[in-house]
């Protein structure tokens, strides 16, 4: 080998070294932003998953408030509808007093008892009662007659 040989081997090695290094830098390099890019993207998918997080916590308890909501206004409606039902039976003592006081002589009592009644009436049709008119004979139906 002369020195001309050696010297295009070496010349060629450290081209070859050079091409090495360069891929070695370009390596490392996209290396550092996939590293930075999967920490962004991670960043990212934990800002989504937070935010998923608050708008499920947020429509619960949207939720939550309509469903207490509901149940408060249920429970009035039942506490009146109560109040009502157990109202039912002194208006039948009322109709059966005021038949026996209308077969009475004294005027005043029946009159007296006659305004109590239609207060109480007109008391109970202002809090939803309605009077169902049914005739002898007709069908029962429990929706209606309840």
């Amino acid at each position: 080998m002369s020195k001309k040989d050696k010297a295009e081997e070496v010349a060629q090695e450290e081209k070859i070294n050079k091409a090495a290094e360069e891929v070695k830098e370009n390596a490392e390099a996209p290396v550092e932003e996939t590293v930075e890019l999967s920490v962004e993207e991670q960043l990212q998918q934990d800002l989504a998953k937070e935010k998923d997080k608050f708008l499920r916590l947020f429509a619960e308890f949207e939720n939550y408030k309509k469903r207490t909501s509901k149940e408060r206004m249920d429970l009035f409606k039942t506490a009146g509808q109560e109040v009502i039902v157990s109202m039912l039976p002194v208006m039948d003592d009322f109709d059966r007093a005021m038949k026996e006081i209308s077969k009475s002589e004294d005027k005043e009592l029946v009159t007296g008892v006659e305004l109590i009644q239609n207060k109480f009436t007109e008391t109970l049709k202002g809090k939803g009662l309605l009077e169902i008119e049914v005739a002898q004979g007709d069908a029962f139906n429990a929706d209606v007659h309840e």
